[in-house]
């Protein structure tokens, strides 16, 4: 049986906090197993690494002027920070600046948000390299669960949100099924499962809502996908720019 809730009383991350001493506590006195899988959102991460920029010192280039103009942006300022995160613009139209972040990530705005930012004028970035984090935190806390670092992103063929793996370590983010048959014996051509995605998206699922205050979900049940080492991360789950239909 596969179990999700959502760690309570975890306060309000700042830069420099111990972002595993805040989980271990919000644990408890049971801990961590090295089985679980605890699916954190990428803010405390990034807000815990120092990755916030305050729009005051912020000053906006040309081309963030004209793109926020044309999109109907109401702060250049925010259209820069996410400039300076995108390796490439892929598109930007309707309002929106879909990004291909230096990570590799195809999404909105390449990943700078304001939502659930400390102050009014203050943005969060994703961390510099996710996968590292999550390492970095897996080794942190005590009994060395899988960690996965969590965002919301959009899907170019539905509407909403749905929160994927930006960083994985001890979690294989992929099962393939290509090769094996189905119950009927037929192969399978396509069936690759994205088990970090899925997680990830369990675990937003069992939050009270993005304003509920509840940035880490413990995940049992998940002990066959669960590895020794870290494993490849979230890296593993990037398509290439050549099989990328969309980017």
């Amino acid at each position: 049986m596969i179990a999700v809730r959502a760690l309570p009383g975890i306060p309000e991350v700042r830069p420099g906090d111990d972002l595993a001493r805040l989980l271990a506590a919000a644990r408890g006195d049971g801990g961590f197993a090295a089985a679980d899988v605890l699916v954190v959102a990428h803010k405390v991460v990034s807000k815990a690494e120092g990755r916030v920029v305050s729009l005051g010192d912020v000053e906006a280039s040309p081309r963030a002027i004209e793109l926020a103009a044309a999109l109907g942006k109401d702060d250049p300022r925010t259209v820069e920070v996410v400039l300076r995160e995108s390796a490439e613009v892929v598109r930007a139209a309707h309002g929106v600046l879909i990004c291909r972040t230096h990570h590799g990530f195809v999404c909105a705005n390449a990943g700078v948000d304001a939502s659930n930012a400390a102050a009014p004028d203050e943005l969060v970035l994703l961390p510099v390299d996710p996968d590292a984090s999550a390492r970095a935190l897996r080794a942190a806390l005590p009994g060395h669960p899988a960690v996965v670092i969590a965002d919301s992103f959009g899907r170019a063929w539905r509407h909403g949100q749905c929160d994927v793996a930006v960083g994985i370590a001890g979690l294989a983010p992929l099962e393939d099924w290509r090769g094996r048959t189905d119950a009927h014996g037929r192969e399978l051509k396509a069936t690759w499962i994205a088990i970090a995605d899925q997680a990830a998206a369990a675990a937003d699922l069992a939050r009270g809502g993005k304003d509920a205050g509840e940035p880490a979900v413990l995940v049992t049940g998940l002990e066959r996908h669960v590895t020794v080492d870290d494993g490849p991360g979230a890296v593993a789950l990037l398509r290439s720019r050549e099989e990328d239909l969309f980017g």
